[in-house]
């Protein structure tokens, strides 16, 4: 139960405070630049503990119970602090990229939903290549979004950030969608 692999996954979930706190205040440029290390690392973890798990043999329930939690939490604490406070270059709309970052947490919430529901009826969903593209893009776009908190006389690296995080909502909606025409299937 507490192999490598699980410790690297409880790490990332532990760190989310602190990450959450270099996160907090927006003019703090030395905060956004220790906070974006410690998400690379947290990132690192996140590779590392699969890889472990798997070169191992020692892919647990615990760890597969975990992981995506540990994902998902580290994505929606930086989702809520960065639309909260970085979110300070003019926008067409006032707002308006906050509605990415809803579309981006509210399709977690459901697919996790639908997965636990499957799971009941004992149906399988695995994780789409184009899901797979989707974090990734995600991941970039928030990386992206925290460095330019730290390098705020790059303002290149927020627009980067915000059309990475723009794709990555739009992807979240298609394969949010590819899940929910899996799981109508199921349901009575």
């Amino acid at each position: 139960m507490w192999t490598l692999p699980n410790l690297l996954t409880l790490s990332r979930i532990v760190a989310v405070p602190l990450l959450a706190a270099l996160l907090w205040w927006p003019g703090w440029a030395n905060g956004y630049l220790a906070g974006f290390v410690l998400y690379c690392l947290m990132g690192i973890t996140d590779y590392f503990d699969g890889y472990l798990a798997r070169a191992q043999g020692a892919v647990s329930k615990l760890g597969i119970f975990l992981d995506p939690i540990a994902d998902k939490i580290m994505v929606a604490a930086v989702i809520l602090l960065l639309v909260g406070t970085r979110d300070s270059q003019p926008a067409p709309i006032p707002g308006i990229h906050q509605i990415a970052a809803l579309v981006i947490l509210l399709r977690e919430i459901a697919v996790s939903g639908l997965r636990e529901f499957l799971a009941q009826l004992s149906v399988s969903v695995p994780v789409s290549k184009l899901a797979k593209w989707k974090t990734t893009l995600q991941l970039v776009a928030l990386g992206g979004l925290i460095l330019a908190g730290g390098l705020p006389k790059f303002p290149m690296l927020h627009d980067i950030g915000l059309v990475a995080l723009w794709g990555a909502a739009i992807l979240t909606l298609v394969t949010g969608w590819d899940y929910l025409r899996v799981g109508i299937k199921h349901m009575d």
